[in-house]
């Protein structure tokens, strides 16, 4: 095989490669109920890597990733090693991160560092970042996954310093007024432009044909039906004149029956021959009626984009809670048991919001299909299943319950929206203070570790993602992917040895969440502990893995738990 040149672009790389290889694996979509059998049983990780050089975000001893079996994904896995002088440990611990988090939160700085903490306590430690956080990636070439890394760690680290620099800014600047969107009709506007005719009919046809094929899986017949529907209201807002609109819905329903109809070998000149006629419609209503329709080339060519741009997110951020719970945390557990070697074959496991959720869920899942879990024990911390009883700032995310919302806004850009906000809450006057009160209480983090937190720590979240986590609202608590399988239900069943952590400050996951989990548990496996004082100091969400005191109050609970139930 001919060298590629490494000059090229990453994906450029990537493609190069995949076109050259002769080998081609087809794996169909499985059902529910044959994935779940295969639940914490991943297939061999043969092209898992560690890397030789690691990037500079990465403050790790070594950076390792784990393919997901039957996906591209390669998830990044932050290790290290226990200082020769420590106890020796049976057991290695894995770290799960909230949701929208990476390994950051874990190692904010070698003062304050929950991961090197644990491994100064002779535990060999690991951070999982899931699918879409920090520096996991998604190329189909283990030779790109190094560069991707480094790429990834370059636009983490760019984004915070360009943050940063704004927030050092104490006066905010007056922003100019937005552009108009009315648009002066010059005389030469006063004749229409001529099409483009093919270049749209093209691009309408595509889009359709993406449509029909059910974006290759990604979309559920209703949600194709939703969004292509969606498109033709657009399309309509852009008649004006009425005469048109009855021949407009007639080609509307042909194209809807047929984007909704199954792929055959005659679809796509049916749909290229509708396209053909809706573009002669508008072409003859640009000649026609007023001058409103003047620019309506530039509106349907600035319409498509925008569309095909959503359709190009839902595709790009297509997972949820069950991704995590079912392929990527098995993924990483099987990794770490073979590196490791433990002689019983079992982690512990820590989980902080997000990631103690999916621990309870994969302990729930376990106990339901009567199988032992690999797992020795777990911590959660600020994590509950059920959130109907507390007055949860997540509530604020119930809306994006309905998918038809979350197909308006396929993803959540929290790490960009924080990175925003950071200098309006954390300089005069304070406009978003209100958000530090969700990560942080009042004097527990250092200014520069919260800064590193906010600004490093958090990413993008896919909608689907929202839509599932949301059910832990709804009575029953949180439920899997199906609507069918509550995972609290079968908490009473497992038989591994749970600490269970809450802050008195936290926003996010009240004391009483937490409680209303931990009393699903048998009494003589789980332990619960709520850290905080009437008169201070109190935690918040965050303050229980990078507080201050967590150091002094925190870690050596969890040390001790751990330390009981590391026998072989």
């Amino acid at each position: 095989m001919a060298t590629i040149p490494p000059q090229l672009p990453l994906a450029t790389r990537s493609a190069l490669r995949r076109a050259s290889s002769s080998v081609h694996f087809f794996t169909s979509t499985s059902s529910f109920r044959h994935r779940a059998t295969k639940l914490f049983r991943p297939k061999a990780f043969s092209s898992s890597v560690k890397l030789p050089t690691k990037p500079p975000l990465c403050t790790a001893d070594e950076l390792h990733y784990v393919s997901v079996p039957n996906s591209d994904w390669r998830l990044a896995l932050w290790r290290y090693f226990p200082p020769p002088q420590t106890p020796t440990r049976n057991h290695p611990l894995l770290l799960l991160s909230g949701v929208g988090t990476n390994a950051i939160g874990y190692d904010l700085s070698p003062g304050c560092s929950f991961a090197r903490h644990m491994s100064g306590q002779g535990f060999e430690t690991w951070i999982l970042e899931v699918r879409g956080a920090g520096l996991s990636t998604r190329v189909s070439d283990l030779k790109d996954v190094e560069d991707s890394a480094h790429e990834l760690s370059h636009q983490i680290q760019s984004t915070a310093k360009a943050a940063a620099k704004e927030a050092q800014v104490t006066e905010i600047a007056d922003t100019a007024p937005p552009a108009s969107d009315v648009s002066v009709v010059g005389e030469e506007a006063s004749s229409a432009s001529a099409w483009d005719e093919s270049k749209i009919v093209a691009r309408l046809t595509a889009t359709f044909m993406r449509l029909s094929e059910r974006l290759s899986g990604f979309l559920s017949e209703g949600q194709s039906l939703f969004m292509s529907a969606k498109l033709f209201d657009k399309i309509a807002m852009l008649l004006e004149d009425s005469r048109m609109y009855e021949r407009f819905n007639e080609i509307r329903s042909k194209l809807l029956s047929l984007i909704e109809s199954r792929q055959n070998s005659g679809l796509g000149n049916q749909i290229r021959e509708l396209t053909q006629r809706l573009v002669d419609l508008l072409d003859d209503g640009q000649k026609s009626v007023s001058p409103q329709l003047i620019d309506l080339q530039e509106r349907l060519t600035s319409t498509i984009e925008d569309f095909q741009k959503q359709l190009d997110l839902i595709v790009k951020y297509d997972w949820d809670f069950d991704n995590y719970l079912e392929e990527d945390v098995p993924a990483a557990i099987e990794y770490v048991r073979a590196q490791c070697k433990p002689k019983d074959g079992k982690l512990f496991a820590i989980g902080h919001s997000m990631g103690g959720i999916l621990l309870y869920a994969m302990l729930s899942r376990c106990a339901f299909e009567g199988r032992e879990p690999c797992l020795a024990a777990v911590a959660t911390l600020a994590s509950s299943l059920d959130y109907t009883t507390s007055d949860s700032a997540l509530k604020l995310l119930i809306p994006l319950a309905d998918p038809a919302q979350a197909l308006s806004v396929p993803v959540v850009p929290l790490g960009a929206l924080l990175a925003a906000a950071y200098p309006l809450s954390s300089r005069p006057p304070y406009v978003l203070s209100w958000l530090n009160d969700l990560i942080s209480a009042t004097d527990m983090m250092h200014p520069e570790q919260l800064e590193k937190l906010v600004l490093n720590n958090f990413c993008t979240i896919p909608a689907k993602l929202l839509i599932q986590l949301t059910t832990a609202f709804r009575e029953g608590g949180l439920r899997d992917r199906s609507g069918e399988f509550y995972y609290k239900d079968h908490l009473s069943s497992t038989t591994v040895p749970v600490l269970a952590l809450a802050g008195d400050r936290d926003l996010i996951c009240p004391p009483i969440a937490v409680e209303d989990t931990v009393k699903l548990f048998p009494e003589n496996l789980v332990t619960y502990k709520l850290l905080g004082e009437p008169d201070g100091p109190h935690y918040a969400h965050y303050d229980l893995v990078g507080g201050r005191l967590a150091v002094e109050q925190v870690y050596p609970c969890i040390t001790e738990f751990l330390s009981h139930h590391d026998s072989a």
